[in-house]
């Protein structure tokens, strides 16, 4: 995989564009400081959870017994359930946004908004938990690439940053309505991206068995 298809695979399950709605939502009452806080503590917490699974996710794994060849094929078969549930279902801007509700429910006892629903699962979504696992396998994947998925990762982590402090123009110029659209097409991306981890697997397994 190069570098092209690392930085397409994981902008679309990140997803920074579908994340602003979700910003404005639950800053809507911060100053701008306040927000500028919350915006780094997101990044620096999706950051650090995508990291965890980046260094852990395949030796948790491969504890558990699970051949990677099995774990491609049903994480690709995930990730695809994944990307129709943003082409069909509700939107990243609506579902998280439900999240972010439900949370100002519990009070004073609510987590940040940085850590949920903005970091999780906004950010740090389940489906880019298993990317990040999919792309940095041992046995597949040499270490100058993985460095090169970590530094792909860091660039879209960046950039959803970047959103977040501009989400005012940005929501502006496209709307609730356009970020929902956007995380369609980004939820297309991902199935075709999915499928292809699906029959590589499959290639994988017919030539070689499990």
């Amino acid at each position: 995989m190069d570098l092209l298809d690392r930085f397409v695979t994981l902008w679309v399950v990140i997803d920074p564009i579908g994340t602003i709605p979700v910003f404005i939502a639950v800053t809507a009452a911060m100053t701008s400081q306040q927000r500028k806080q919350t915006a780094l503590l997101a990044s620096a917490t999706a950051f650090g959870v995508l990291l965890f699974f980046l260094l852990l996710g395949q030796i948790l794994i491969e504890a558990l017994g699970i051949s990677l060849l099995s774990f491609q094929f049903a994480g690709g078969i995930i990730l695809f359930l994944f990307a129709l549930t943003m082409i069909f279902g509700e939107a990243k801007p609506e579902t998280d946004k439900k999240a972010a509700d439900a949370d100002e429910d519990l009070g004073d006892h609510r987590p940040s908004p940085a850590v949920f629903p903005l970091a999780v699962p906004s950010l740090a979504s389940p489906g880019a938990m298993l990317a990040i696992v999919m792309l940095t396998d041992n046995n597949s994947v040499a270490l100058t690439d993985q460095a090169l998925t970590a530094a792909v990762m860091i660039a879209v982590l960046a950039i959803a940053y970047v959103c977040m402090r501009l989400a005012d123009p940005i929501i502006h110029l496209i709307g609730n309505s356009g970020a929902a659209i956007v995380s369609r097409v980004m939820g297309m991306l991902l199935a075709s991206v999915a499928a292809d981890f699906v029959l590589s697997a499959l290639m994988e397994i017919s030539a070689n068995g499990l």
